[in-house]
């Protein structure tokens, strides 16, 4: 069993309750990990035997530009759209990051993090 991770995705999109939030936009950042059996991977050296993290890069920036006002749905979606269009994962976690929320403090951000297994 491999881990699969993909840190640091930044992204600017417009995901947020309230209407001003999905007008004006944030910066938000992305992790994922995913657990598969790369062993048949690990033997062959070639990328159709293994989870690819590029399918996976962009399946996650296309539901990053989709909105939605909770964190919860979008990390959801995102979960959805991986365990659909990849092969050999296992398990699979991704932790989204709202940057600078606008809660009427200095706050850093607030994360949401969903995590499934197959």
């Amino acid at each position: 069993m491999a881990l699969i991770e993909i840190e640091g995705m930044e992204f600017y999109a417009y995901h947020g309750h309230y209407k001003e939030e999905q007008v004006v936009g944030n910066k938000f950042l992305v992790n994922l990990s995913i657990e598969a059996d790369t062993n048949k991977a690990e033997n062959s050296d070639n990328l159709h035997d293994t989870v690819n993290y590029q399918t996976a890069y962009l399946l996650i920036k296309e539901q990053m530009q989709s909105k939605s006002h909770l964190l919860e749905h979008l990390a959801a979606r995102i979960l959805n759209a991986l365990t659909s269009n990849l092969h050999g994962i296992r398990h699979v976690k991704v932790k989204i990051s709202k940057m600078n929320p606008p809660m009427g403090g200095k706050i850093e951000k607030v994360s949401v993090t969903l995590e499934q297994s197959l």
